[in-house]
């Protein structure tokens, strides 16, 4: 087992989900570890996942994409936690919807892609990747 005497962890111009507590836009992350307090050569595996949550203006777009592709009422709540499956959708609306996702933001979501999208939010992270990638 490894000790650590002392730690860091620094992020520039932060705004990103990290687990439960969100913020929001990450441009720079790092972990560092200073000090010489390892009593072994073999350190654990530190796993943590950081993702980005899309921009509010990219999450209302594609809140109006799912609503008008399942014929929502305007009365019924739809935002970034909202599950596809839960609105409705079935594996065919998901296919539309990704489709006028790729009409509406001049982009190509790979099918792969495509498939792991269940929610609103994971929809709008995965555009805003994409159309970084695009620039």
């Amino acid at each position: 087992m490894a000790s650590v005497t002392a730690s860091s962890v620094k992020f520039s111009s932060v705004s990103c989900l990290i687990k439960q507590n969100q913020v929001s836009n990450l441009k720079k992350a790092s972990l560092s570890f200073t000090g010489n307090g390892f009593q072994s050569r073999r350190l654990p595996v530190l796993r943590f996942r950081v993702a980005c949550a899309a921009k509010p203006e990219t999450v209302k777009k594609v809140v109006d994409i799912v609503r008008k592709q399942l014929a929502l009422p305007d009365d019924r709540d739809v935002n970034g936690e909202s599950k596809f499956s839960l609105l409705g959708a079935d594996s065919l609306d998901t296919v539309e919807i990704v489709m006028g996702l790729e009409e509406e933001f001049g982009i190509c979501v790979e099918e792969e892609s495509a498939q792991s999208i269940s929610t609103v939010q994971e929809a709008a992270d995965l555009i805003e990747a994409l159309l970084e990638k695009k620039c």
